[in-house]
């Protein structure tokens, strides 16, 4: 019982830090009574992909490797719960600094085919997309997605690298040089069982990309 309420006190401390913060970021959001404050109780993962679903989108924090196990969120696993994409946010991003152009990661595939659906409004705000493949991907022609994009008044190019480029490493690579605004990636084309057990693209981009990832599955 000590032990509980030393827990339950300390829960408290940080909750309200947090409330704390939260009410001095209000007058400078500026968004009134559409911005609210909810405490939830649960596992983590489950409550934001369960409430994820009333919402067009879920922007979280990437993860670090100083987050306490027992009450981190793995974005990943929430794209694949909720049924909504996930917007990650890595640690100290600048969200004020100027981006010339989006990026789509794209193979031709479902995940993709998602992602991008559920990114075009913000593809069409940025005016401006980089259409990414690596290697492999669908016979289908890449210029029936160029038509696409144009046909939503969003400017693409296409830049296609070669299939012995690692895919995760190419994404990341080409995000370092050319610092777009936000990577769009389908996630968990194959199954998460998997992608956990032997890594994968969608793991390894999170782990170490510096801008906002959309994340669909």
């Amino acid at each position: 019982e000590e032990a509980r309420a030393l827990l339950e006190a300390a829960n408290s401390e940080i909750l309200a830090e947090v409330i704390r913060r939260f009410e001095e970021l209000r007058p400078a959001l500026g968004l009134g009574d559409a911005l609210d404050f909810r405490e939830e109780t649960g596992r983590v993962d489950m409550l934001l992909s369960e409430g994820a679903r009333y919402y067009d989108m879920l922007i979280v924090g990437a993860r670090t490797e100083s987050d306490d196990a027992h009450v981190t969120h793995h974005p990943d696993r929430i794209a694949l719960q909720s049924g909504r994409p996930v917007i990650v946010v890595p640690a100290g991003y600048d969200a004020g600094a100027q981006h010339s152009h989006a990026a789509l990661a794209w193979d031709g595939g479902r995940a993709a085919a998602r992602a991008l659906s559920d990114s075009l409004r913000l593809l069409e705000v940025d005016g401006r997309v980089s259409v990414l493949t690596v290697g492999k991907r669908t016979s289908w022609p890449i210029t029936d997605l160029m038509t696409h994009l144009d046909r939503h008044g969003v400017e693409a190019v296409h830049e296609d690298f070669p299939t012995t480029h690692p895919v995760s490493q190419t994404l990341l690579s080409y995000c370092e040089r050319h610092d777009p605004s936000l990577l769009v990636l389908g996630a968990y084309e194959h199954s998460k069982f998997r992608e956990d057990f032997l890594g994968g693209v969608t793991a390894e981009v999170l782990e170490k990309i510096k801008i906002p990832v959309l994340l669909s599955h």
